[in-house]
């Protein structure tokens, strides 16, 4: 299925080329299709479904923000062990929209279950009826504003009739295009393991550029695999991986209405069973998981709007993992340290701020702060060796800035991962829907 180029530009993908991506092919168990469903005023793919024929284990994790789009309540409201069918729709939140955006999901859910099920009858040796209960919704977009429920149920069947059973590259790209916002550019992942003795295939894909802080998982991301692994064991390992992957990571320290990671597992590789995440049949597995979870994260920070450079905050030496992580994120969310970078000035006393500011208990006399290679502070005291100029090139010419904070007050650690807060933050939330 070749890309529809005028789709590919209007998806603002202007600075990608396909080269750039991993080659992401097929998996057994998943068919993906995307369509217009005319959500935005330019002609683009906004609606994409990830459709599992023979259904997907699955697990979840999604925002602890106290207002939730209608979207998620549906999704907690989901009780199958098996899921059938994800439906992603951008431009709209549905959030703040009330009974009128949740009886929205309900009407889609149940032409999906009506058209999927007519699809197994076309398609399938011994088809199954589907139900509105065995699917799932992503939605993002503007908060607010009435959910698009007629312009989606009447783009399902024309949905259905897109569905692709071999996916490829194109195909991916397709899906990970039509999940885009602000974003400029589409997030995928993939990686290759193994699980006695047998190849297992794990693809992700993931949208967000901005509202971004993690708690919990921030944007929507969605990995796939065809291995075979129970509900219980998805839960576990997803949210295993999820803190020091989608909860490392800040762009501008707002969390969504909408935050949610899934994953789904076809079952097609014939693995043996894994009862419990301590098995070391499942070590290669997780580290796998971890790396495609890790690889999205990095890419959504990357792309974060307006980002002009990619910054690696690491806390190490502290007494506990959380006190690290406060003061990771105390640096990463300050607009102060952000905006230096920005502006490539070194005002290291901002960054002294953001660690000062938090409720953790530090030995002043123990702190030691390092950007990139370049040593500020040594055991409480500036460096003798600091040359402001020299830390200047490094901001100025280097993309990705490393700041390293040693505590030296005990041996857990924490990295958190931002972007700097440039001019162009403000123009593309300032016209955010125009």
């Amino acid at each position: 299925m070749p890309i529809n180029l005028k789709n590919f530009e209007n998806s603002l993908n202007l600075k990608s080329k396909m080269g750039d991506f991993q080659d992401l092919d097929h998996i057994d168990g998943l068919s993906i299709s995307t369509v217009c469903a005319n959500l935005y005023n330019k002609p683009r793919d906004d609606l994409v479904m990830f459709y599992f024929r023979d259904g997907a284990n699955y697990a979840s994790v999604y925002t602890q923000s106290k207002i939730i789009s209608e979207n998620i309540k549906w999704n907690l409201n989901i009780k199958s062990k098996k899921i059938k069918s994800l439906i992603v729709n951008t431009r709209n939140a549905n959030s703040f929209t009330g009974s009128d955006g949740y009886e929205g999901l309900k009407e889609i859910a149940q032409e999906v279950s009506a058209q999927l099920s007519k699809k197994q009858i076309d398609d399938e040796d011994k088809p199954k009826k589907i139900s509105s209960n065995e699917i799932l919704f992503g939605c993002t977009g503007t908060i607010g504003e009435k959910y698009p429920t007629e312009k989606i149920r009447n783009s399902i069947p024309e949905l259905i009739k897109k569905i692709k059973y071999t996916q490829n590259k194109p195909i991916w790209m397709k899906a990970a295009l039509g999940m885009m916002t602000t974003d400029l550019k589409p997030k995928l992942a993939m990686e290759e393991c193994e699980i006695s003795n047998k190849k297992i295939k794990i693809y992700g894909v993931a949208k967000g550029s901005g509202m971004i802080f993690p708690n919990m998982a921030t944007t929507l991301g969605y990995v796939f695999t065809d291995a075979d692994l129970s509900n219980d064991i998805l839960n576990k390992l997803l949210k295993k991986n999820i803190e020091t992957t989608f909860n490392a990571i800040t762009c501008d320290g707002d969390t969504s209405t909408n935050d949610m990671v899934s994953i789904f597992s076809t079952g097609k590789v014939n693995n043996l069973e894994i009862k419990n995440i301590t098995d070391k049949r499942i070590k290669s597995f997780d580290e796998a998981l971890h790396s495609v979870l890790l690889n999205l994260s990095k890419r959504i920070v990357a792309d974060g709007e307006g980002a002009s450079k990619f910054i690696t905050i690491s806390v190490t030496k502290s007494k506990t993992e959380n006190d690290a992580k406060k003061i990771a994120f105390s640096i990463a969310n300050s607009p102060l340290v952000k905006t230096a970078i920005a502006g490539h000035d070194p005002n290291w006393g901002r960054i002294i701020m953001a660690i000062g500011k938090t409720d953790v208990d530090i030995e002043v006399n123990k702190l030691s702060i390092k950007l990139g290679p370049i040593k500020i502070i040594e055991k409480g005291q500036l460096s003798k060796t600091y040359i402001e100029n020299d830390a200047a090139v490094y901001m100025r010419e280097e993309t990705k800035i490393d700041i390293s904070v040693d505590l030296n007050l005990g041996k857990k650690n924490f990295t958190a991962y931002t972007m700097d807060l440039t001019q162009k933050y403000i123009e593309i939330n300032a016209d955010y829907r125009s």
